[in-house]
């Protein structure tokens, strides 16, 4: 379930709630009971390396244009 990150605008804490999509903008109130909150625009990281991705042989040993030689 995603996470989503809150503002109270009367106390100012920051908190975070589990809730489905369909609620993410529905009203949150804050664990100090106010309900002036606001819903806070989050990013997400997304770690890794990208790779490029090598072209598959159409048949041949020698891979490249034309099946393993170039066309040229």
């Amino acid at each position: 379930m995603p996470r989503y990150e809150y503002r109270c605008r009367t106390c100012g804490d920051t908190f975070e709630l589990s809730r489905p999509m369909a609620e993410s903008s529905a009203p949150a109130n804050c664990p100090s009971g106010h309900d002036d909150t606001v819903k806070l625009l989050s990013t997400v990281a997304v770690g890794g390396t990208a790779t490029t991705p090598r072209p598959t042989g159409g048949g041949g040993a020698g891979g490249g244009c034309c099946g393993g030689g170039c066309c040229g």
